[in-house]
């Protein structure tokens, strides 16, 4: 573990975007902190997805990642607790996508987020999850360099695999440049319908290829999961007996167990 003040540190990943890593960056932590973590969320994406689908108007972020990442405000000035028990936020404000160009001139401008959490010194958090944005970017880069390892969302269609190899070699070189302890905490299959041939072949081809790196548990496709944003709550607040918040739960309970294996 990397960091003194804060549990494992794991970016949810992949550059492909519509895959689910919003979704799960929002459940997942949700999930956990319902079953008595105390967790935080980092947004990193600059679209926001998942401040807004905590209930939290980008517009009105005073203190956010981009503020972090310049090196304005330690990382506790930007924490929001969310409406949810035990689940904090360092929200994305509308000016994080000027980071992006603002940093590149800036020295050691990969290591911005992982110094930050270094430097943490408030009240610990059991997980700490990174929402990252759908591009192989300086931000998914800092991302990447703050992760103990990262966990892969994947639907299960037909270029589910294409540009994976991207991402993986991305991983190893970051592993190789920045941070030699980052690895893959596993694979999560999204958007899965068992009736359909076609998800059912994909999600053959993903166990075989990665093995025992994918996740047992899978999220379904559910119309509650696609609903819930809307209403800024994670689907367990909007419909805890739907699919899909039984199946983050059931994901929260694998990530747990595969950490005491």
């Amino acid at each position: 573990m990397k960091h003194q003040g804060v549990g494992p540190v794991t970016a949810v990943a992949n550059q492909k975007g519509g895959v689910g890593k919003t979704t799960t960056s929002i459940n997942l932590s949700a999930s956990l902190a319902a079953l008595n973590h105390r967790v935080l969320l980092i947004d990193l994406d600059p679209q926001g997805n998942s401040t807004s689908g905590l209930g939290i108007n980008q517009n009105q972020v005073s203190t956010g990642t981009y503020d972090v990442l310049m090196g304005d405000a330690p990382l506790a000035d930007g924490l929001i607790q969310t409406e949810c028990e035990r689940l904090w936020l360092l929200p994305a404000s509308m000016d994080l996508a000027g980071a992006e160009v603002e940093l590149v001139s800036e020295m050691g401008r990969e290591l911005r987020l992982n110094q930050a959490l270094s430097a943490y010194q408030a009240e610990p958090f059991d997980f700490v999850f990174i929402d990252c944005p759908p591009a192989l970017s300086l931000l998914t880069v800092n991302a990447l360099t703050a992760a103990d390892n990262v966990l892969v969302t994947l639907q299960t269609e037909f270029y589910a695999m294409e540009g994976l190899t991207q991402l993986l070699d991305s991983i190893r070189r970051v592993r190789l440049a920045l941070n030699k302890v980052l690895s893959i905490e596993g694979v999560l299959l999204t958007m899965v319908d068992r009736r359909n041939k076609l998800s059912m072949l994909v999600e053959q081809d993903v166990r075989e290829y990665f093995g025992s790196q994918v996740y047992e548990e899978v999220i379904p496709r559910n119309v509650r999961l696609s609903e819930a944003p809307s209403y800024g709550v994670p689907v367990m607040y909007h419909d805890v007996r739907s699919k899909g918040a039984q199946a983050y739960l059931a994901v929260a309970r694998e990530f747990v167990h595969r950490r005491k294996v």
